[in-house]
């Protein structure tokens, strides 16, 4: 205290004790240490009050996630919402399928024959042993091609079995696991023993994922034009997979490396996995007490229209099949083909076979008894285009048949697809699994023999001759189709399901719950469990047409 101070009293405070602060300051600084506690305190307030704002719009904005996340649960309830949504997971699985069998095109022969030259290298190899080991390699290159198409050639009837046993979903996430496996061994082999077991995984992975999920489209589309339209969607990814595979596997490959193109495709695959997982939940509330028996897989095979269509659709792959592993090496010595040239030349032919998709779906929906006739057709073009082939001396005219063979493929596949389904639905059990394994297995036919025949007969015979004869063949196979003309003809029948259910047609279970509605009617079915006539072999007995039982009385007495 200075002598000029005056004395504070007991009961009087400091001013400065009131902000902290050391005796004897002036008043500018004790106004602003005030200042600054007061914006202390409001600055308190605010972060409390901001706080509390900050967790009230997190708790809205959760409710509102919860309320979206409540419609899209029952938007998937919805069956047409959740066909789509089905039908988008299977093209998706077809589309990875087909691009994991082509991508391999443009990357694993430059990529073994760099194995190749670095073993030589190694061993110091003479030119004659390295000619050897070129046709060695040329070999292996045909049977690594193939493996996929053998394996699911021989896995096939199993996998159809094992689909009308269990349903269509399970062996669909197998078939994707299998498939995902498969892409990262791809992704990171580097011996050609793993690329062989890659290979034949994903043929493996295949059987089951093309087959259930083909089944699957047409066990939630049952009417026929519904039907149609879902398969042809189904065959453009398939198309588009095919033929779009190469260019990407060789960009990436050739900026970016092996891994790259296989490791994007793996993504994918396993996205899609989730998706079955989380739309179809294949592992949740199972009841499959009442799913009908389907006809064994070797029943339907002797089947005698089942066989003709499984015919075609082999006879109709076989150009296609047979020229992806001949025309490069044609194209080269003929017209001086450029790589780019050899890489796109099947690019072109996507257009014409989604335009044969479109056409085969519309003709089919105004005219659905001739069926028969667009797949003859098909073949027709299919055969003329194939014997046009070795005519073409530049890269412009080879567009033009490639092109035909692809639109005749399409019209095939297009309308001999559905066809298959409506041969099981009114001569056996609506059951798919194992209709479809035929399909597959007419496919597989086609493609095991392609890179590892095509090349025999191209030495022997010449590129000429092949293509002659493929074409040939699809014009002699076209009369057989006329044996479908009948058949197609029995689709009236297809009002029982929808005179014997007051429900819309649910596909798997439609066989089962005919048979209930009729014993029903005449009072004799009263449960759900073992309601339907059963044969002496332990399947379903055909069901007759409503207008047939009413015409011959009861059955029962």
């Amino acid at each position: 205290m200075t002598r000029g101070d005056a004395p504070k009293t007991k009961g009087e405070k400091s001013e400065e004790t009131d902000i902290g602060t050391p005796l004897g300051l002036c008043p500018q600084r004790v106004c602003y240490f005030r200042w600054k506690e007061k914006l202390m305190r409001v600055t308190t307030v605010m972060e409390s009050d901001g706080s509390a704002g900050l967790a009230k719009s997190a708790a809205l904005k959760l409710s509102e996630m919860g309320e979206r996340t409540k419609q899209l649960g029952s938007a998937m309830q919805d069956p047409n919402r959740q066909r789509r949504l089905i039908l988008v997971i299977v093209c998706v699985a077809l589309l990875l399928d087909n691009m994991l069998y082509m991508v391999i095109v443009p990357i694993i022969p430059d990529y073994l024959a760099d194995l190749e030259s670095e073993q030589a290298a190694r061993t110091h190899a003479n030119s004659s042993l390295a000619r050897a080991n070129r046709g060695d390699l040329d070999i292996q290159i045909g049977v690594l091609f193939a493996s996929k198409a053998i394996l699911q050639l021989m896995v096939n009837p199993i996998s159809g079995t094992f689909i009308d046993r269990v349903g269509y979903d399970i062996p669909l996430l197998i078939g994707l696991l299998v498939m995902f496996v498969s892409t990262c061994i791809f992704a990171f082999a580097e011996n050609y023993g793993t690329l062989f077991v890659a290979r034949s995984l994903q043929g493996l992975g295949s059987a089951f994922a093309d087959t259930s999920g083909i089944a699957m489209i047409a066990d939630k589309y049952t009417e026929e034009a519904e039907r149609s339209r879902a398969l042809g969607i189904a065959l453009a990814f398939i198309s588009f997979g095919s033929l779009v595979a190469p260019p990407f596997g060789g960009i990436l490959y050739e900026f970016a490396g092996k891994r790259v193109p296989f490791i994007v495709l793996a993504s994918v695959c396993l996205a899609d996995g989730i998706l079955v997982l989380t739309v179809i939940k294949p592992f949740s509330n199972r009841t499959r007490e009442n799913m009908p028996v389907g006809t064994p897989i070797y029943r339907l095979m002797i089947d005698p229209y089942i066989a003709v269509v499984a015919g075609a659709l082999t006879v109709c792959n076989i150009p296609l099949a047979f020229l992806e592993p001949t025309i490069a090496n044609w194209m080269e010595n003929t017209m001086n083909a450029t790589k780019w040239e050899m890489g796109l030349i099947w690019l072109p032919a996507f257009f014409p076979h989604v335009l044969g998709v479109y056409v085969t779906v519309r003709l089919a929906a105004k005219y659905p008894d001739l069926q028969w006739f667009y797949g003859a057709l098909g073949m027709v073009i299919i055969g003329a285009s194939s014997c046009t082939v070795p005519a073409c001396k530049t890269f412009g005219q080879l567009m033009f048949p490639l092109c035909g063979i692809c639109f005749g493929i399409a019209l095939v596949d297009t309308a001999l697809l559905p066809t298959l389904a409506f041969l099981v639905d009114v001569r056996h059990v609506s059951v798919y699994g194992s209709v479809y394994a035929i399909a597959d297995i007419s496919y597989s036919v086609a493609y095991a023999m392609g890179p590892v025949v095509a090349g025999q007969v191209v030495h022997n015979l010449g590129f000429v001759q092949l293509n002659l004869g493929m074409g040939l063949v699809n014009v002699l196979y076209a009369p057989a189709l006329l044996l479908l003309r009948y058949v197609c003809q029995l689709k009236p029948s297809r009002s029982e399901r929808n005179v014997l259910l007051e429900e819309g047609p649910t596909g798997l279970y439609d066989t089962i719950r005919m048979e209930e509605r009729k014993l029903k009617r005449k009072g004799l079915c009263t449960t759900t469990t073992n309601a339907c006539p059963v044969d002496e072999n332990g399947f379903f007995e055909r069901s007759k047409s409503y207008s047939e039982e009413e015409s011959s009385g009861p059955e029962f007495t």
